[in-house]
């Protein structure tokens, strides 16, 4: 599912309770990671819970994209990095350093219904990202 298709389904749903169903519906919707993923270098630190996110690099029509797969162990969360994942995967570093992460995902306005620890995890998972596709 795409980053646009989650914020038009976001913004059909007019009940609060019901786009939070949704994400987590989102995070449950992850394919599960490999035991061997839950290391210390896959998991972003900023995060209330736990959460763990996994770079992958792959050539597409002669461009390296970033692919990403991510887990959290809290229900909410684990649809946020479904969320991330959606917005970032398919981007070339250079597109993924001309998006405004910060804005796209206020637009949909999930911050704003989030705990301050849980929209201070969203941020370091956003940093998180930008920062691995820089090194890419």
């Amino acid at each position: 599912m795409t980053f646009d298709e989650i914020k038009e389904n976001l913004e059909f749903l007019d009940d609060w309770e019901d786009r939070y169903k949704y994400v987590i519906e989102l995070g449950q919707s992850l394919p599960a990671l490999d035991e061997s993923a839950y290391v210390p270098a896959n998991k972003v630190e900023g995060c209330v819970s736990q959460v763990w996110l996994l770079p992958e690099f792959e050539n597409r029509d002669g461009k390296d994209v970033l692919v990403l797969h991510g887990d959290s162990d809290a229900m909410i969360v684990k649809g946020l990095v479904a969320i991330v994942i959606a917005y970032f995967s398919g981007h070339s570093a250079s597109e993924i350093a001309e998006l405004d992460a910060q804005r796209d995902f206020a637009a949909i306005g999930l911050q704003e219904h989030l705990t301050t620890q849980r929209a201070n995890g969203l941020k370091a998972m956003i940093k998180r990202v930008e920062s691995l596709a820089a090194a890419g």
